[in-house]
């Protein structure tokens, strides 16, 4: 079976709204894996692994939805690929920026 894996950076109001953390709830109850982090441009970054419905999913997520209280202005993904196996065991949340 080939995955897909995409990297991904939300603009907008993302930081101080829970986004990350719901980013990850709804990673997790999709199936994919991955991270997410907060940067030093106020935009959240992350990378989503799995199979293609669930990762059409989540970018449809990210790119429309988000986490209550946030307001996405626009979603930018990279450098998709296909993948043999998940690089990553669950979905993270990375501290810093």
């Amino acid at each position: 079976m080939r995955f897909i894996s995409v990297d991904f950076e939300v603009f907008g109001k993302v930081q101080g709204v829970f986004f990350r953390k719901n980013t990850q709830e709804k990673a997790l109850k999709i199936g994919i894996v991955g991270w997410v982090k907060n940067t030093l441009l106020s935009t959240v970054i992350g990378q989503i692994q799995g199979k293609e419905p669930e990762i059409r999913v989540m970018q449809e997520w990210l790119r429309h939805e988000g986490s209550p209280g946030s307001k996405i202005e626009k979603t930018e993904f990279k450098n998709e690929k296909f993948i043999d196996k998940l690089e990553f065991k669950s979905f993270d949340l990375i501290r810093g920026r």
